[in-house]
């Protein structure tokens, strides 16, 4: 039997690509990472669902992408929030 590479689709835009999205970001449509107010359930999208995929809770989202050199740029998580 063959293994084949898993294929990653971004949800939001289709995209496909032979391996995962680096910093877990589709290339193509640019998703954020999101954070869940109530329970940390961290969400990569364009814009944050109005529940949490976790908890189920209607909650607030906090973008928690990083921007700055100092927490590792675009792609990366700001663990600092």
């Amino acid at each position: 039997m063959e293994n084949k590479p898993d294929k990653f689709v971004c949800a939001h835009c289709g995209y496909t690509a032979e391996g995962e999205f680096t910093g877990d970001i589709c290339p193509e449509c640019g998703q954020t990472f999101w954070k869940c107010g109530k329970c940390g359930f961290l969400v990569t999208a364009v814009t944050p669902p109005d529940a949490c995929p976790q908890c189920k809770e209607k909650c607030d989202f906090l973008n928690v992408t990083c921007y700055t050199p100092e927490c590792g740029g675009p792609g990366h998580i700001d663990t600092r929030l």
